[in-house]
């Protein structure tokens, strides 16, 4: 990767990527964004199930979370919602670093809440829905009639072709973006092949988070993103489907994606302190932080997100729902099972 690429970047065979931001001082003001969300009241609010309601959601659950939190403010007229998207790790961070707590926080990789806020900021996390890694394209795209599932790396390496990916130390979307890599060399039997498509990803095309990529490709500005098959939908945007191999959408496949892995910033990046993450099929996750503002309220919204109605939300939004959802961890999470 150029030199004046965001990341410091390693990979060998068999270890896989380590990015870490080239200054780990800069902001997090990009890809972050709050959304209050106002809904008139109508009939008296359930007690315990008032006030505001604050919820950190990944940037590819932001529609279905805008719904989700519409829908239980409807049935809770006394709740006042407000959703922040950003990536994961991102969110993550806000509490590692920033001391923001919100109500529910909940991510597209079960393993940040595992690896950077337990048990710290919170002993448990209930799994609901899975997806699959996408390149997602328009019809303008270089290449568009071609691609395929087996060609779209030689695609992404034409020159002139651009194509771009989430930031790895800010969402999960950009470290599997690089799993894909290192999962496709395996697969399609190219040595190498992991370090030049990274080395084709132009630095001005990485952005913090999958969805304002899918803006980008909307508007013409690039070819190509990494995104979610939900997300891709959602915007109207083709997509190429990858093999079951390389996608990380197959739980069977589990031992195989484990072969790729990314060390990232931990927790604290100012205290240099990494994490590892290695490749497995994409499940998102929710948790209640130890320290929620309004704990009676979060518990009433985790409920409706797992319940049928909010189920029917996330499905018609594209989601992969797994057939129970599950907790890991204890204090809490149990309790708002179906």
């Amino acid at each position: 990767m150029p030199e004046s690429a965001i990341y410091s970047a390693t990979l060998s065979s068999g270890t896989g990527v380590t990015l870490f931001p080239r200054s780990r001082s800069r902001p997090m003001r990009a890809g972050r964004y709050l959304v209050p969300l106002v809904l008139a009241a109508c009939s008296p609010a359930s007690p315990g199930v008032t006030g505001q309601l604050t919820v950190f959601t990944a940037g590819s659950l932001a529609y279905p979370f805008r719904e989700l939190l519409a829908a239980f403010a409807r049935e809770h007229p006394g709740i006042e919602p407000r959703q922040e998207s950003s990536g994961s790790l991102e969110a993550a961070r806000k509490l590692t670093e920033l001391g923001k707590i919100p109500d529910v926080l909940a991510v597209a990789d079960h393993g940040v809440i595992a690896k950077l806020l337990m048990p710290t900021y919170t002993t448990w996390y209930v799994t609901f829905a899975s997806n699959a890694m996408v390149l997602a394209y328009s019809d303008r795209s270089a290449g568009a009639e071609e691609i395929n599932g087996e060609n779209w790396w030689r695609i992404l390496l034409r020159p002139g072709v651009r194509w771009g990916s989430a930031d790895p130390a800010l969402d999960p979307n950009g470290y599997r973006s690089l799993m894909v890599l290192q999962l496709a060399e395996r697969h399609y039997g190219e040595p190498g092949l992991a370090r030049r498509l990274l080395e084709a990803l132009d630095p001005r095309f990485v952005r913090p988070n999958e969805a304002q990529l899918l803006g980008l490709v909307q508007a013409g500005e690039l070819d190509y993103a990494w995104s979610y098959r939900s997300l891709a939908g959602t915007a109207g945007l083709r997509r190429v489907e990858l093999p079951a191999a390389i996608d990380l959408s197959d739980a069977a496949r589990a031992a195989e994606y484990a072969m790729a892995a990314i060390r990232l910033p931990g927790p604290h990046r100012e205290a240099g302190d990494s994490v590892e993450f290695r490749g497995e099929p994409i499940v998102y996750a929710l948790t209640i932080p130890r320290d929620a503002p309004h704990p009676e309220s979060a518990r009433a919204f985790a409920r409706f997100v797992l319940s049928p109605a909010g189920r029917e939300i996330l499905d018609k939004a594209g989601f992969r729902l797994l057939e129970r959802p599950a907790v890991t961890g204890s204090g809490g999470g149990e309790t708002l099972l179906p």
